[in-house]
């Protein structure tokens, strides 16, 4: 469940994927995802904003921004198995933990990388990263 900050359940329709094909089509999407968040969380800072993907072989995937740009995956333990792809696609080694950590520039490539594997999208208003003990 998602809450806004005056305790209010948010929720967040989850959207079957729309295969992305081109730089444009990714570009697109962004922006309209960008848009739909910017509406949901107001001016108001927030911590832990951003897109949940379902992976279609299981598992799923949280992506942020930090105040820097940098990108934050968290990666479920059930979508462990596609670090590979995300490591194709980025050229960052996969971290010890679930946490990725990947510069800014190569947000497009991993949108282009993981687009025939994920199986819908949802906004996520709030979301504490977790990681393995």
């Amino acid at each position: 469940m998602q809450v806004d900050q005056s305790g209010r359940e948010i929720v967040t329709p989850e959207h079957p994927w729309v295969s992305l094909e081109t730089i444009q089509d990714v570009e697109a999407w962004m922006d309209l995802n960008d848009r739909e968040l910017q509406q949901l969380i107001g001016q108001k800072p927030t911590v832990g904003h951003g897109i949940c993907f379902s992976l279609s072989f299981g598992g799923e995937i949280y992506l942020h921004t930090n105040s820097d740009g940098d990108l934050l995956l968290d990666v479920s333990a059930e979508a462990e198995w596609v670090a590979p792809v995300i490591s194709a696609t980025t050229s960052v080694a996969a971290p010890r933990g679930q946490i990725w950590i990947l510069p800014q520039h190569v947000l497009l490539q991993l949108i282009l990388g993981l687009n025939t594997l994920v199986s819908s999208s949802r906004l996520v208003i709030r979301h504490e990263f977790r990681t393995r003990k």
